[in-house]
């Protein structure tokens, strides 16, 4: 692979194969039949997976269990030796893979702290500079004086991590290590790695908290049981990630059929063309493929559709600004065709006032029976943080089951506390078909949400804090 001082990593077709044995002594079998007979299964934990990254930029590696993203941590930072493929780094790697991993249990925290230091590559001056910094992001006292056998497990990891994210890496390989610790130890954590950040370190993170993935990371690499699916945004990434989660892999390939073609897969005549249905195309987001019984209950939806339109029915969301760029799926089972924003005063609008009561409702309809659906709704930031939510299982509320043909209108109501800014809202109708999450329609950052505010406070939401401030006159303001 040609050198590029551009980027940091470049892993370019890598692959991992792991021989499966169905007994122990097949093993023994193969190595000694001359026939060269194979008893063994080849499973790929990864296969030809490609990405960069580059100089002081954060990215995030994200996929459900399985898909192999600690196999490409442990590959990068030599752990593992790919079966195929090359991989590419310049710099000096800090990894916090498995914490600990390269301990002596029998030495001292001040000798394994001086041990791994050189495993790093630096020299005991080198160390002897960052050994206070170390010993007071760890915090553990003069345990660091006794042996590590004789540690908690929160202590061995606390030393670990200060270890590893306070040698000033110039690649830092984080997989699932900022979940240690207690909330303050993981606090501090969080500080130190943004701080990295701004030093221009480069940073890639594997992690199933999506929160710190869009926090965090400039871009996101999404695998799936071995296989390279996407990169991108984070904000965008996650939602395919979800739609992974929830077993909606037609859709899957759709949104990356759609964003893989250049022509931006919508032609000019539909372009500004109004419609009752969200994806503007007459069409929804199908399942796990097509059959007869789709097609009946799409032509009966198209004729409730038309049969609207020649009733003039006016429409909430065409009162109201929505996304024409936003995500939706689902198994078509159900549709959210109409969807509103309410101020205190009964009037649709995206603007809402913090401090003031608002309402969000759906109207939904089925074209298949239902026993329990849920109606939810998210409301995000604009990285795609999940701000607050609900839903009508979470509220209680007495949601009978459907039959093809029903329709349901559902109203949350509730109170702005957010701060003043621009927010996403995003909404569903899902449900629980044999123990299994089932997303019968899902709506993606369907509608902006602006919150008007004379009042700022700090983070996210207002407490809505009441302040009682007494003064006390002293001794020579009394004369």
């Amino acid at each position: 692979m040609p050198q590029n001082s551009e980027y940091a990593i470049q892993v370019e077709n890598v692959s991992k194969i792991y021989r499966l044995y169905d007994k122990p002594i097949d093993r023994l079998r193969e190595s000694l039949n001359f026939t060269h007979k194979n008893y063994h299964k080849d499973f790929f934990a990864l296969q030809g997976l490609s990405f960069r990254v580059k100089k002081g930029e954060t990215v995030g590696i994200i996929g459900t269990n399985g898909s192999g993203k600690s196999t490409i941590l442990k590959i990068i930072t030599g752990v593992l030796t790919p079966t195929t493929g090359t991989v590419q780094i310049e710099g000096v790697i800090s990894a916090l893979l498995e914490l600990g991993a390269g301990f002596n249990m029998d030495y001292t925290g001040i000798e394994n702290i001086y041990m791994n230091g050189t495993m790093m590559g630096f020299s005991r001056k080198e160390m002897d500079e960052k050994l206070q910094d170390i010993l007071d992001f760890a915090d553990i006292g003069d345990f660091v004086y006794q042996p590590v056998k004789t540690y908690s497990s929160g202590m061995f990891v606390r030393l670990a991590f200060a270890l590893s994210i306070n040698v000033d890496p110039e690649i830092l390989i984080v997989d699932e290590a900022l979940s240690v610790g207690d909330v303050f130890f993981q606090s501090k954590c969080y500080r130190r790695m943004e701080e990295l950040r701004q030093k221009g370190t480069t940073i890639l993170m594997v992690t199933h908290d999506m929160g710190s993935v869009i926090k965090y990371c400039d871009r996101v690499v999404l695998l799936n049981k071995g296989h390279y699916v996407a990169e991108g945004a984070p904000g965008k990434m996650v939602d395919l990630y979800k739609k992974i989660l929830a077993n909606q892999m037609d859709s899957l390939q759709e949104e990356l059929d759609e964003m893989n073609d250049y022509s931006g897969g919508m032609d000019e005549a539909g372009a500004g063309r109004e419609t009752d249905d969200p994806n503007g195309t007459g069409k929804m987001a199908s399942g796990e493929g097509s059959t007869d019984d789709d097609a009946n209950e799409e032509k009966k939806s198209q004729n409730i559709r038309h049969q609207r339109r020649r009733n003039g029915e006016r429409l909430m969301k065409n009162q109201i600004s929505i996304n024409p760029d936003r995500t939706e799926y689902g198994n078509g089972k159900a549709e959210i065709y109409d969807l509103g924003l309410f101020d205190e005063r009964g009037n649709l609008t995206n603007l809402l006032l913090k401090g003031e009561m608002f309402t969000i409702k759906e109207k939904i309809r089925f074209f298949s029976d239902i026993q329990a659906p849920i109606f939810t709704y998210t409301i995000r930031d604009k990285k795609g943080a999940d701000l607050t939510g609900t839903n009508t299982m979470f509220e209680g509320a007495d949601v009978k089951p459907v039959r093809a043909g029903d329709e349901y209108e559902v109203a949350f109501r509730q109170k702005m506390t957010l701060q003043g800014g621009e927010y996403l809202l995003s909404m569903s109708c899902t449900g629980f078909e044999q123990g299994e999450h089932t997303v019968y329609h899902r709506l993606y950052n369907i509608a902006s949400l602006t919150v008007i505010s004379n009042k700022n406070t700090v983070g996210v939401y207002d407490m809505e804090s009441e302040v009682e401030v007494t003064r006390k006159p002293g001794k020579e303001t009394d004369q």
